[in-house]
């Protein structure tokens, strides 16, 4: 049964083969990021930001001022208000973000020496009037990787309060100059660290969870490399990718995105399709055996039926020897995309052999079979799959048009085999689909495909099963490469 599924089950697998090629080359696969995915990831980006700001470490503070002695120790932040956001696409720089009219909430151990007299209490002070831009610049790294190659940051702090609790606040309180001052210079250095550290460390290793190469199995593997640096407008960021197969020449129209009323889009091309259907074909796996018990009954009387004559005409000793089906495609599949749909044609040698043991096969019959299959792709999660259905069976004799006739009784037996014993093995295998680059934690929801001449689109939306921070933290504490996904 196997044997039966290695066939047609390679048709549909490599649905993502991308591998990584000069900016000369057409890309044959396009993923767009819309405004409104970029509104979705500014809210997870938000609540990743807050917790790295009140994870903000500040040094001690200490000085005199007279005869007033000051120490400042244990700062924690307690408290975050941040009213005004925005993440926005920004050419040249691609990502910009920005938080106005912040506060930020501080809380620390005073102790004060003045002559004899000591005091020691909390102090609670707030920074207000926050400005912070943030801009990322995103690239393509060496290993065609998306990855944040570079971070700018500005802060500014428009004033400071601090208030005194204890029997000598009010003594106290025109200290509040000189400890703002100096609380407000050093919380102000320790903003923009923490967040290029964010971006430039802690982000990149959830883009690090994005795969770059999965193999499928021993023939293809799926290449997730991005052909060159994003290209961002104010609106969207569109990321290319080459087709598997860098020996088939990419004839296929250039996949097009217009829409922006999804959070994503992704695009591919015939080509895309062909590629990896190119690289099944040469690697010899397109051929299928079908023998003895595996072949149907009913089929087997029809065929011995058919080729009665030639039968009698052999030795006694093999008349009743087992059958044996052999397909062997011809050419590399071909898959066409039209604004009506999907399809994928197939060109094989089908032939039927006696397969008497021990003895050389006995050839029957030389047939060429052209089968053609719609194809309707759907995106699931993070999966892309398909569902196949045999749509257009032809057989005729390589060897005169008088058996061409003959075998029109074939036609319809051999097409049921297909569709009752192979195309259910084929579609349940395709259920888990194959798996296309997301980082770990996002997945796709609300998915639509649209055909087009030469390519298809699929826009979707998204949605976070897991926090940044929850992604972060796992990958901290289990150093190691980057996942692999596997293949379904």
């Amino acid at each position: 049964m196997a044997r039966r599924i290695s066939f047609l089950f390679p048709l549909l697998l490599p649905f993502l083969g991308m591998a990584s090629a000069g900016t000369t080359e057409m890309p044959a696969c396009k993923i767009r990021i819309t405004a409104k995915g970029l509104e979705l990831v500014k809210q997870e980006g938000l609540r990743f930001v807050e917790q790295e700001l009140e994870n903000i470490t500040i040094p001690d503070l200490h000085g005199k001022e007279g005869q007033f002695h000051y120490n400042i120790s244990n700062v924690r932040v307690t408290h975050l208000n941040l009213p005004s956001s925005d993440l926005r696409f920004q050419p040249q720089q691609h990502l910009a973000f920005d938080i106005r009219n912040a506060s930020i909430s501080l809380r620390f151990r005073r102790q004060l020496l003045y002559w004899f007299f000591y005091d020691i209490g909390s102090i609670n002070t707030s920074a207000e009037g926050v400005q912070i831009h943030t801009a990322l610049e995103l690239s393509k790294d060496s290993s065609g990787r998306l990855k944040i190659s570079n971070s700018s940051c500005s802060a500014s702090i428009a004033r400071m309060h601090a208030g005194f609790s204890g029997t000598l606040r009010k003594v106290y309180q025109f200290l509040a100059t000189f400890i703002t001052t100096g609380m407000r210079f050093l919380l102000n250095q320790q903003i923009c660290p923490v967040l290029n550290h964010a971006g430039l460390v802690l982000l990149n290793s959830v883009l690090d969870t994005v795969p770059v190469r999965n193999p499928v199995d021993e023939h293809i593997g799926i290449d997730y490399s991005l052909l060159d640096d994003p290209m961002v407008t104010s609106d969207t960021m569109d990321l290319s990718f080459k087709g598997d197969n860098v020996t088939l020449p990419n004839v296929a129209p250039e996949p097009l995105v217009k829409e922006t009323e999804r959070m994503v889009y992704l695009a591919v091309s015939e080509y895309f399709f062909d590629s990896a259907l190119f690289a099944y074909y040469h690697a010899g796996v397109l051929n299928m055996e079908i023998a003895g018990a595996e072949v149907p009954k009913d089929l087997e009387v029809l065929l011995r039926a058919s080729f009665f004559g030639s039968i009698v005409m052999l030795n006694p000793s093999v008349m009743d020897a087992p059958l044996l089906l052999r397909l062997q495609a011809t050419a590399p599949p071909h898959c066409s995309i039209k604004s009506s749909g999907m399809s994928i044609s197939v060109t094989a040698l089908f032939d039927i052999f006696l397969a008497p043991a021990d003895q050389p096969l006995v050839q029957l019959s030389s047939m060429t079979m052209e089968a053609r299959m719609s194809a309707k792709v759907a995106l699931r999660q993070k999966a892309l799959q398909v569902q196949l259905d045999l749509r257009r069976f032809r057989i005729y004799s390589n060897q005169s048009a008088l058996e061409s006739l003959a075998l029109i009784p074939l036609q319809t037996p051999l097409k049921t085999l297909l569709q009752l014993t192979i195309m259910p093995l084929i579609n349940e295998k395709t259920k888990k689909g194959v798996q296309i680059p997301l980082p770990e934690g996002m997945d796709f929801m609300k998915e639509v495909v649209t055909n087009h001449m030469g390519y298809l689109t699929i826009g979707a939306d998204l949605h976070f099963s897991k926090g940044l921070r929850e992604v972060i933290e796992k990958y901290r504490t289990a150093p190691g490469p980057a996942p692999t996904l596997v293949a379904a």
